[in-house]
């Protein structure tokens, strides 16, 4: 088979998956490190003394005003005193890495800060207080596993080099990095805690199917946790069936069992005549025991309750643990966490696979009966979902009348178990064309034949149910059509019209990284480290969250933190915005001419991103968020080499703000705090201590901006 090259949506997706805290819009909530919670008011150029007057209005053209002002982000806050106006705060764009965009848990909004007031201080001291004991009960149960040996699984053997090559897909690069790291994550002694996240159907479930054959060729027992029985079913019909031809037994724990059946299943663990076990929460009940346990997979782990969880942590202290997530927890948090799990996501799509095409549509019965037989006419079948369980037969009656001929099952989670398996394993097979259900499908359940979903009163889901539900269909090579009902009548509240708006706009494969974002992440967010974190998360912002979660757990672990050092940089040579600048052609540094005002004015070379360059404010703003995170040269220079990418060959000015950070990050290393110049004397303060040469300052000797710069490396270089 010739490999076929990346599809486009395959590289929409790696951006996808970064999660960005940086794009502001006007009206969001934003929060600055130093003042809290403010809302956004856009950009604004500042003319340079604007302590004075705006002289904005004094009709000068908008051109030559941006060309010498400071830009600036307007944020305004909570007034000290009702009857005044709000007051703003104005942040040079250069600083704009002390602003990132709020994102609580949930819809709240937060009340604003006052500026100069103590409650923020107050706040961010809990926070941080509370964020310190989490890091320590995060990195406590690591250490636990650390030093406590678990089981060091053996090599491959030819059995599952011949299993493997039984999968009858082409493996996606990225699920075959997945693979192997959790295939060496078990030959290593500490026990494995990975978190494998992908998006819907992009094969998490064949890594957990090879980790839990390999685990059953030493010898251990698994145990698959799931969060419905529908889909505990579904994995077992996946399972018996990729490991038909080899000696595995396989059984399911879930209330399809009757009592006898889950006795006997539960006798046999404890026996040690199973090998692997499917289930739901049973399974996590005490009464279940395991004669030799070797590896937990946990499914969709976001479905689970917090309680749940406390039990899986018991857990995971000694086995391996493998955890599934189509809901990826956002790519910050992430990485706050990977003091504490290990993690591979699989962001690239399986070959052939279409987007589903999603329509907004009125509920109208001549489209339903169209989409239905349009569908049922390429041999398909349909799911339809109405999420109220009372009126689901009058649903149920409707269809009937729409398409005679149409085999319309019923299933929700009201049902007996027995009827409700019955009419799963009639749609799985084929047996029927339209599945009408509620959410019980919403996770997991995988039908390749299925590829139109109906949705109605789609403005009563939250985004994620809505993606979740989408992803139901369209998993194999057909175009996948979903349609999203709205009553007729409705002038739908603002919430749900954005939450439809979002799932259209994000109809690319492996938008749910996106889409997560808003809805699931904040929630996620909560969730992932318990409920009385999420208290604090709302009080300073998501952002700014896991900046302190990362510090706190580097720092018991025991790690360098190298903090930002903010250097203050004063050049007289430069032009810092392109207010001070005058000539914006040259890095010449022409003859000190006329004077003004008794001071010598001469013509600066500029460093700063010129407008031509990059004229989208947003995209300017995270350059320069950007550039004061890099705290390293290696960053600086990835740095440049994407601004080369995207916008081009940089020109003189934005050189030059490059050559200055670079000095920053000079400075910082040996602990200068301030590097200023004033005419060819070079002024460095150190420990609050003006650095000297014989008792003098140093003298630069070169006339040319550039140049200049160079000696001025020099100097730092030799303390």
């Amino acid at each position: 088979r010739p490999r076929r090259l990346k599809s486009p949506h395959a590289a929409t997706m790696r951006s996808a998956l970064e999660i960005n805290f940086t794009e502001l819009e006007e009206g969001d909530y934003v929060v600055h490190i130093q003042h809290g919670i403010g809302r956004y008011l856009g950009l604004k150029i500042l003319p340079v003394g604007a302590g004075r007057k705006e002289n904005a209005s004094s009709g000068a053209s908008p051109q030559a005003e941006t060309e010498s002002g400071q830009e600036c982000l307007v944020i305004e806050y909570a007034p000290a005193d009702p009857d005044q106006p709000p007051p703003k705060l104005y942040v040079p764009v250069t600083e704009a890495h002390l602003v990132s965009k709020y994102v609580g848990a949930g819809k709240a909004r937060p009340p604003l800060n006052a500026l100069g007031g103590t409650r923020w201080a107050k706040t961010k001291a809990q926070a941080e207080k509370a964020v310190r004991d989490l890091a320590g009960e995060l990195l406590s149960i690591q250490a636990a596993r650390e030093s406590q040996p678990g089981h060091a699984f053996a090599p491959d053997t030819p059995w599952q080099r011949e299993f493997e090559g039984a999968f009858i897909y082409e493996e996606t690069p990225d699920q075959m990095r997945a693979i192997l790291e959790t295939k060496s994550d078990m030959e290593k002694p500490k026990p494995m805690d990975r978190l494998i996240c992908g998006d819907v159907g992009f094969g998490k479930t064949e890594v957990a199917i090879r980790a839990a054959f390999k685990a059953v060729m030493d010898g251990r027992q698994v145990a698959v946790l799931v969060p419905t029985t529908v889909l505990a079913q579904q994995h077992f019909n996946t399972f018996r069936e990729r490991m038909a031809d080899y000696p595995a037994r396989i059984e399911l724990l879930s209330r399809f069992r009757t009592r006898r059946q889950q006795e006997r299943v539960s006798k046999d663990l404890a026996a040690g005549a199973v090998d692997i076990v499917i289930g739901t929460h049973r399974l996590v009940q005490d009464d279940v025991r395991f004669k030799d346990l070797g590896l937990v997979i946990i499914d969709e782990e976001q479905r689970f309750g917090v309680m749940q969880k406390e039990k899986f942590k018991q857990l995971r202290k000694l086995v391996d643990v493998l955890t599934l997530s189509a809901t990826p927890i956002p790519r910050t948090l992430y990485l706050a966490l990977t003091g504490a799990r290990d993690m591979s996501t699989i962001e690239t799509p399986p070959q052939d696979r279409l987007p589903v095409e999603t329509i907004v549509t009125h509920y109208d019965e001549r489209i339903i009966r169209d989409a239905i037989q349009r569908e049922l006419n390429r041999g398909g079948q349909v799911f339809f979902l109405h999420n109220r369980v009372m009126t689901i037969d009058t649903v149920a009656q409707k269809l009937k009348a729409l398409i005679p001929h149409a085999r319309i099952v019923v299933g929700h989670g009201q049902m007996h178990s027995d009827d409700l398996e019955e009419v799963m394993t009639r749609f799985v097979n084929g047996q029927a064309d339209v599945l009408l259900s509620t959410t019980i499908i919403e996770s997991g359940l995988d039908i390749p034949n299925a590829n139109t979903i109906l949705i109605d009163r789609a403005d009563r889901f939250g985004l994620s149910d809505l993606y979740q539900l989408r992803g139901r269909v369209g998993r194999y090579k057909h175009q996948a059509y979903a349609y999203l009902l709205l009553p007729r009548h409705a002038g739908l509240l603002a919430d749900a019209r954005k939450r439809i708006s979002a799932i259209k706009q994000y109809s690319t494969l492996g938008s749910g990284f996106k889409i997560a974002m808003r809805d699931l992440e904040i929630r996620g967010a909560g969730n992932l480290l318990g409920p009385e974190q999420s208290g604090h998360i709302l009080a300073v912002g998501f952002e700014l969250y896991c900046q302190l979660l990362k510090q706190s757990i580097a720092v018991l672990k025991g790690e360098h933190v190298k903090p930002r050092l903010e250097v203050q940089v004063r050049l007289d040579f430069l032009a810092m915005g392109p207010a001070a600048d005058h000539s914006v052609v040259s890095g010449q540094l022409p003859v000190v001419g006329a004077t003004d005002n008794g001071r010598q004015t001469k013509n600066k070379a500029s460093a700063y991103i010129p407008f031509k360059y990059i004229s989208d404010p947003r995209q300017r703003i995270d350059i320069y968020r950007k550039l004061a995170q890099s705290t390293d040269n290696q960053a600086l220079q990835a740095l440049r080499d994407e601004l080369r990418d995207r916008f081009g060959s940089l020109p003189p000015p934005m050189e030059f703000v490059l050559r200055v950070a670079e000095l920053k990050v000079l400075c910082s290393d040996r602990g200068v705090t301030a590097m200023e110049t004033r005419e060819d004397k070079l002024m460095l303060t150190r420990n609050n201590d003006y650095i000297t040469l014989a008792g003098k300052f140093p003298r630069l000797t070169k006339k040319e901006a550039k140049t200049r710069l160079d000696e001025i490396k020099k100097l730092l270089l030799a303390l």
